[in-house]
Parts: structure tokens; C-alpha cells; sequence
């Protein structure tokens, strides 16, 4: 016997999840099925107005309600000090250890040929041109340590190389195939603070 066809619809649509099997979908459903209906309303409303009033920051490529986003904005950042993510969650990462006072560029992910992301389907020529207009003294690469992350921070490495700036990653308090955004504060801050030098 199968579930009535709304509730099976929203299984299968909180399965497609990243991290999200079957199961976990299903005690999903089943605890919105317990929820008030004003706070179904206001999750359905939430939902169906994600994307309005977001934006991508022309200067970093963050999601943002504003362009220039904040931290472009804020006069008082460092801006010979650019900090590589690969999304925005990282940025949001790095941002809440309160230590780093530069600013950043958002990749919008990794180079991985399985998933067919070459550098192309990347910000990485609008980071060049960055560096080309107004070089900065360093380019911090916060990539996590996956293989896919290690493979864009190599290229990266590369391609910046003739541009004689120091380009550093951070250290190696990260777990290796973790993700920054699950890394804690504490962790990242000295991850950042021990950061290396790539020659």
C-alpha cells in the first residue's frame, strides 16, 4: 500500500535533497503533517518566495539582498586581501569567525570533470581580471580539502602564478574530504590563521 499521492509527492520531492534518503523524507512529511496549518502557510510562503529580493554581488558573486552585497560595500575591508570560496555558505563560514577583514570571490563551486564543471563554468576569468585591474598583496584560497577542491586550487595556483602575488591556503586543521561550512569556528580560525603559502 502506497502513502495518499500528496504526502508520496513530497517524499519524493525531500528526497531529491542533498543528504536526504527515503526515510529521512519521509519523517519529514510526517512531522509537517503535525504542524499547524499557520505554520505550514508561513513555510509554503517562505518556500514559494526564496529567490525574490536576491541578488549576486557584481564584485564577489555572493548571494545577496543587495549589489555591491555588504562586505563590498564596507569601506573599511581590506581589499588587498581576497579570500576564494567556493560558495556563499563558506563565505558565510569564514565571516562569522569575525577574524578576517579582507574580501572575498565566490567561485560558485569546483572544477570536477565527473560532474562536467570545467574552469570555464566558473568565476575563475573574473578573478583574473580582478587581479589584473587592481592586484591585491594576497589571494587566500578557502577551498575545502576534497579532491575536486584541491584540483581548483591548483589551477587556480597556476594560473595566477605569472602576477607574482602570494596566493596561500589554509591550513591543514580541516578535516580532509569535509566541507567548510560544518567545520566549527574554532577550526576554521586556525585553519585561517596557519594558513600556507603555495609556491
Amino acid at each position: 500500500m502506497e502513502y495518499p499521492r500528496h504526502i508520496q509527492k513530497l517524499i519524493e520531492h525531500f528526497s531529491q535533497l542533498p543528504t536526504v534518503g527515503p526515510k529521512t523524507a519521509e519523517r519529514y512529511v510526517f512531522y509537517l503533517l503535525k504542524q499547524p496549518s499557520e505554520k505550514l502557510q508561513n513555510f509554503s510562503d517562505d518556500l514559494k518566495n526564496l529567490r525574490k529580493g536576491l541578488k549576486i554581488c557584481k564584485n564577489c558573486f555572493t548571494i545577496s539582498e543587495s549589489d555591491p552585497c555588504p562586505i563590498c560595500s564596507d569601506s573599511s575591508r581590506d581589499k588587498n586581501l581576497i579570500c576564494v570560496v567556493s560558495n556563499t555558505q563558506d563565505l558565510i563560514s569564514i565571516e562569522n569567525i569575525g577574524r578576517f577583514k579582507g574580501v572575498y570571490h565566490v567561485l560558485g563551486g569546483y572544477i570536477d570533470t565527473v560532474e562536467n564543471m570545467g574552469p570555464e563554468k566558473l568565476t575563475i576569468k573574473h578573478l583574473i581580471k580582478k587581479v589584473e585591474e587592481n592586484p591585491p598583496k594576497e589571494i587566500v584560497l578557502a577551498l575545502n580539502p576534497t579532491f575536486e577542491g584541491e584540483t581548483t586550487s591548483k589551477y587556480i595556483a597556476q594560473v595566477l602564478k605569472k602576477y607574482n602575488i602570494k596566493i596561500t591556503r589554509l591550513a591543514r586543521g580541516l578535516p580532509t574530504g569535509s566541507g567548510l561550512e560544518y567545520a566549527d569556528a574554532m577550526t576554521i580560525l586556525n585553519a585561517f590563521e596557519n594558513r600556507n603559502e603555495i609556491k
